[in-house]
């Protein structure tokens, strides 16, 4: 299969911050690029072939995730979508009628390029209750799903017990109609974008690590919704080639 692959960074993507690195967002929170319709064509072909792999949904996290639904489809016009009552055309000419589908995370992953996942609060701690994750960077979202943010970051080193204090902050402290960002930065061997790994196998990552061809970026969104109050943290995957970057 062909890369899927990006010519260049947005230029606030391009200096690194330390962890947890996270800042208001000043434009859109979600964003439509030039690898729109190659990486759309990538995500159609997983949500048919392997929907067990990177579709999840709490069914008590039903109304949350129409709810992001609802908030991602009142910003498509301004990203190149034309809407016709329930059918939407894509920057890329499909056409998706989002009447046809039972569960929000698929019709997501239908018209964007980004993965998004669902965090709710459940006691003390945000939990996964919901995903459409195309894109995943070394985890698999079945090890994931109805876990705490403690728990998801099991395997990364960086993700100490205070680290973990920050994001819960975070997390708890994020505003409706404040959305904040972040993104991270990794090396891959493979340019595949579909890049499931089991916590019990965890690979060696980090920005310092220049162990591979490809640079693998994740700007990754955090927005409150307003009724459910939960968080949905969408991610935009973005690869390049090493000559690319350094």
């Amino acid at each position: 299969m062909k890369p899927i692959l990006h010519c260049q960074l947005p230029a606030d993507m391009r200096v690194g911050r330390a962890l947890p690195g996270v800042q208001p967002v000043v434009d859109s929170w979600l964003h439509v690029d030039d690898a729109y319709a190659a990486q759309m064509q990538r995500r159609i072909q997983l949500l048919g072939t392997v929907p067990n792999q990177v579709l999840y949904l709490d069914p008590s996290s039903l109304p949350a995730a129409h709810e992001l639904l609802k908030e991602v489809l009142k910003l498509l016009p301004t990203l190149g979508f034309e809407i016709l009552n329930t059918l939407i055309v894509c920057p890329d000419g499909r056409r998706v009628d989002v009447s046809v589908f039972d569960n929000p995370m698929m019709v997501l992953g239908q018209l964007m390029q980004n993965d998004f996942v669902l965090m709710e609060k459940r006691g003390s701690e945000h939990v996964l209750t919901g995903a459409v994750l195309c894109f995943p960077a070394s985890w698999r979202l079945h090890e994931k799903a109805g876990r705490s943010l403690t728990d998801i970051h099991v395997p990364v080193e960086e993700y100490n017990e205070e680290i973990a204090r920050r994001v819960q902050r975070l997390f708890d402290g994020i505003k409706i109609g404040r959305p904040m960002w972040r993104f991270n930065q990794l090396w891959y061997e493979d340019p595949e974008l579909f890049q499931p790994r089991s916590s019990s196998q965890p690979r060696r990552v980090g920005f310092d690590q220049i162990d591979g061809p490809y640079y693998r970026t994740e700007r990754q969104t955090l927005l409150r919704l307003p009724v459910s109050r939960a968080v949905s943290f969408a991610i935009h995957t973005y690869l390049l080639r090493r000559e690319d970057i350094l």
